[in-house]
């Protein structure tokens, strides 16, 4: 494969994990080269090894006569997935606290600022038409992995941040507004543990922000499972009626 190509491969690869993790591209979805080629203006030779890495990373699966499929993982492979990135983005963000420039913690507080604008509208949305709802969660994803790959640039560990990153997916778009009173305090919690992780990157203590870095992932696994037990009641509830 020709440079150029391979950097369009990167190219692609990195918007189809952005689609996947943020939910846009639902489990089960079926990924069809002719599609994609059309949808990002490629030829096929990249979108096909764009597949491949994407599939690396455990997002997609090759399925005999079938193509390509967005997985759908199970609550023990969430669960795993949210234990490994505890680890390893607490890791990244320790070395990170190290390095931080004053340009760095700009870009972090700007993204930040975005991230509790969302989270504030995700908490006020309950009565958001299904595609606006639908369209603020993935705002609101990608403006949490926006803040995270800040450092995960700046401890610049590329193992680790492929192996995080590859852990990063929530299984489907789940990460929808709730009228519980509960996980909407699980929202809010969110917000206020980046907020509280900005403030230790700021005043460079490398074990303080690997510590909260570490809570807050395994507060983000805890917002999700309760957000697939009502999703399982709700549906149990329907088939009920």
């Amino acid at each position: 494969m020709s440079e150029a190509a391979s950097t369009k491969a990167d190219d692609v690869a990195l918007e189809l994990e952005q689609a996947i993790v943020s939910g846009e591209l639902a489990p089960g979805t079926v990924l069809r080269q002719e599609q994609l080629s059309a949808r990002y203006g490629v030829s096929r030779t990249p979108i096909r090894e764009a597949l491949r890495r994407v599939a690396a990373l455990g997002l997609v699966s090759f399925e005999p006569n079938r193509g390509v499929r967005v997985r759908t993982l199970t609550r023990a492979e969430l669960r795993e997935a949210f234990l490994i990135r505890a680890e390893l983005e607490s890791l990244a963000t320790e070395i990170a606290a190290e390095r931080m420039t004053r340009a760095d913690l700009d870009e972090l507080e700007a993204i930040e600022d975005r991230f509790a604008r969302l989270t504030d509208e995700l908490r006020r949305g309950g009565r958001l038409a299904a595609d606006r709802r639908a369209g603020l969660v993935t705002e609101w994803v990608r403006a949490n992995h926006a803040f995270h790959d800040v450092i995960y640039r700046v401890a610049d560990l590329p193992m680790v941040e492929r192996i995080a990153k590859g852990a990063r997916y929530s299984g489907s778009a789940v990460w929808a507004p709730s009228d519980a009173g509960e996980l909407d305090e699980l929202y809010g919690a969110n917000e206020r543990q980046h907020r509280a992780l900005l403030d230790a990157l700021a005043a460079g203590s490398s074990s303080g922000a690997r510590a909260l870095a570490r809570e807050h992932v395994l507060s983000s696994g805890a917002l999700l499972e309760r957000i697939l037990a009502q999703q399982l009641g709700s549906d149990n509830a329907k088939k009920a009626v």
